[in-house]
């Protein structure tokens, strides 16, 4: 019998809810005291880029993409764009698939090559230049804007304009990271002057990281139509926000403080490639909605730009934890719910000459759906805490508390393909500094 081209011969991907061989995504991690290197995740494994070059397992152009995704960031990997990434792909495909041609010679060097992912540390994928964070969640968009304007919840550019602002690059941090709660002003209920101290209202949003591969010089524009070529992978995202510092500040300019006290982004980048067969079409926009501008609007991008990938939130308290207890889903979302696509998202950002690098990170905005409980974030699920959640445990939540931890997960699901996930984009509260 013949093996399915989707099984490995590493025991532990056949039928992993995360990095079966159809994922392959990539990262960077050590071990025991080495420096961090590029690495690709396969099972409960990682396999080492850097010694599968050194023993010869890659030529051609996937030994120059081996190389470059083998050091300690992968903004060379990211600058190759997608026929070295293809290259790579094939050549891995073939070293870890149970009939691959270079099977033999990827199994006979064994622990060398494959390290436990349980015994590594995982780090930031790349060196992060710049990072946008976007607003195309359209049932976000909504849900906030009924909170202060509940006859006028979207403002008139949200539907001609992928909305966005700049946020702060060295606050990134990757999964698994302690985010302090900040410090900084808020305006009390009925009162006239600000006081400073702890935010009150800490929360989470669920988010798609988005990581840019190939770059443009400054004045030279994406176009639409090849926008799409400039996206290396995705990731999870959490952009964690102080509510109460956001409403004091955020007028007129928008975000600061209030967000870019941390960031938290899953570790393993998952590539195009991965995920082309859960690409599928844009949903359609009401009737009624402007199309697009042309500068945004390209029909391939219309037909197969958007991602099908189920998005979900967990919530584990310190109670919680030292109870023994699992954390609680709280929420249940999609990608679908993107008002507009990766591609235009890379269109709009270069349009007016600004450039973009390899290892740049785009946040899509919070991604919620239409139902309660797809709600992304707990501004939208506790209507701005007039709600309380309720735990099965019998605790409650308006806003984070400390000991807190998020946990985000994703998951790309359809018939006839092998699902893949995305591992876990988790960050725990700790207490404000005094």
């Amino acid at each position: 019998m013949t093996a399915s081209p989707m099984t490995s011969w590493v025991a532990s991907a056949n039928d992993h809810p995360d990095f079966p061989l159809a994922n392959l995504p990539f990262g960077v991690f050590s071990r025991d005291g080495v420096s961090p290197r590029g690495g690709v995740a396969i099972g409960d494994c990682i396999f080492d880029l850097g010694v599968a070059c050194d023993m010869g397992l890659f030529t051609g152009e996937a030994l120059t993409a081996a190389q470059a995704a083998s050091g300690d960031c992968l903004n060379g990997f990211f600058a190759l764009g997608a026929p070295a990434r293809r290259a790579l792909r094939d050549a891995l495909l073939g070293l870890l698939a149970e009939d691959g041609a270079g099977r033999r010679q990827a199994e006979a060097l064994g622990e060398r090559l494959l390290q436990p992912m349980a015994a590594c540390r995982l780090h930031l994928p790349a060196r992060i230049g710049d990072y946008t964070d976007f607003y195309v969640g359209i049932h976000h968009a909504t849900n906030v804007g009924k909170l202060f304007r509940p006859d006028n919840p979207l403002l008139p550019n949200y539907k001609y304009v992928p909305i966005g602002y700049h946020g702060r690059a060295s606050t990134v941090g990757v999964s698994g990271q302690a985010v302090r709660r900040p410090n900084g002003q808020t305006l009390p209920a009925g009162a006239s002057e600000p006081a400073f101290g702890p935010s009150k209202r800490l929360d989470y949003e669920l988010e798609l990281g988005i990581w840019i591969g190939p770059g443009n010089a400054q004045g030279e524009p994406i176009g639409i139509d090849t926008a799409h070529e400039r996206i290396a992978g995705v990731c999870l995202l959490n952009d964690w926000s102080a509510r109460d510092v956001q409403a004091w500040e955020y007028q007129p300019l928008g975000p600061f403080l209030s967000k870019s006290f941390a960031t938290t982004v899953s570790p393993w980048v998952v590539t195009p490639e991965a995920l082309a067969p859960f690409r599928c079409a844009q949903p359609a926009r009401p009737e009624g909605d402007p199309q697009p501008l042309p500068y945004l609007y390209d029909e391939r991008d219309q037909q197969q730009g958007a991602l099908d990938i189920e998005l979900e939130v967990l919530l584990l308290t310190e109670r919680m934890r030292t109870e023994g207890l699992p954390a609680e889903r709280i929420t249940l979302s999609s990608t679908r719910n993107m008002y507009w696509t990766m591609a235009q998202m890379v269109a709009h950002h270069s349009v007016n000459g600004c450039a973009l690098q390899p290892g740049d990170l785009f946040g899509s905005g919070t991604l919620s759906g239409e139902r309660p409980d797809s709600c992304g974030s707990l501004l939208e699920i506790t209507q701005g805490g007039k709600q309380p959640l309720s735990l099965p445990n019998g605790e409650t939540r308006t806003f984070l508390e400390d000991g807190d931890e998020v946990i985000l997960r994703a998951r790309c699901v359809r018939d006839g393909q092998a699902p893949i996930g995305f591992g876990e984009c988790r960050g725990r509260v700790l207490p404000a500094r005094a």
